[in-house]
């Protein structure tokens, strides 16, 4: 419970900062077969498929790290059918990360973002 709660804050974060960027959200956890996209976006006509992750300091690895080859595949497939239900799939698309990293003792939170982190199966950071 605690996990599924600390999940959602970091969505929640995650969307503010994206809208202070000058992003819109057009939608929240969708979920497409096995896939799950936490965050969809409209950023000056590009289609963004947000991926959310959140970690207290001190864990295993980073909140980046936690974004897996097999996480990426799910997204992409989530994305695919996600732009297919709404006739989308003429508009460009990108697939962002968000990796939220808040200390134990409540004194900071790092917010990572990176834009256009990966396409096609290949990543701009792993």
């Amino acid at each position: 419970m605690w996990r599924e709660r600390a999940a959602r804050c970091g969505e929640r974060i995650a969307e503010e900062f994206l809208t202070l960027r000058g992003c819109d959200i057009v939608d929240r956890n969708v979920r497409v077969g096995r896939g799950e996209i936490d965050l969809v976006a409209r950023d000056q006509g590009q289609v963004v498929f947000v991926e959310v992750k959140f970690r207290t300091a001190g864990g295993r690895g980073t909140a980046l790290d936690a974004v897996t080859f097999r996480k990426r595949e799910d997204v992409g497939r989530a994305a695919a059918g996600y732009l297919a239900r709404r006739g989308l799939c003429d508009r460009p698309v990108r697939f962002d990360v968000i990796g939220i990293t808040w200390r134990a003792d409540g004194s900071e939170l790092l917010v990572q973002h990176v834009p256009n982190a990966y396409a096609g199966g290949r990543s701009q950071f792993f």
